[in-house]
């Protein structure tokens, strides 16, 4: 007898804009690494990323302790979109989104294909293990914890 085939899951049969706002919420890894401070050059355009995270990223667990106020709260986060995903050059190359965006395979250890939320965190592809609180760093000072590129 054959055995019918599932359907695919929703990352590999949709793109982007056809999401639904749950499926879109999902896709998120939960690495943390976009809630981490960024600082521009502003005659290059280039991006650097520090290792001090956003005063509402919980570091353990690296998700927002308040997600539903976190544009208010947080006034330099940023709500990525369907459109904006394709522009943000700094996002890690390991983004869901990003990934999804071009047309690219969620990795085994992303928690949608492997069912594990804290299988990112052991494969060291999230901030939890290195990312600091901002308390008391004064962020005329951020240039001393830019990451090397290529870590995030």
């Amino acid at each position: 007898m054959l055995k019918e085939k599932t359907q695919d899951p929703f990352w590999k049969r949709k793109q982007l804009r056809d999401l639904t706002h749950d499926h879109w919420e999902a896709l998120c890894d939960g690495c943390g690494k976009c809630c981490l401070h960024k600082l521009q050059d502003k005659e290059t355009g280039d991006v650097f990323h520090t290792t001090v995270a956003c005063h509402l990223l919980d570091i353990p667990s690296c998700r927002c302790r308040d997600y539903p106020n976190r544009l208010i709260k947080a006034p330099n986060c940023l709500s990525l979109t369907r459109e904006s995903v394709a522009k943000l050059e700094w996002l890690p190359a390991t983004c869901a989104y990003r990934l999804i965006a071009a047309g690219l395979d969620l990795p085994d250890w992303h928690h949608l294909v492997c069912n594990d939320r804290a299988a990112i965190h052991i494969a060291g592809e999230s901030v939890c293990r290195w990312a600091l609180a901002p308390d008391g760093i004064d962020p005329a000072d951020l240039k001393a914890y830019i990451i090397t590129p290529g870590v995030v």
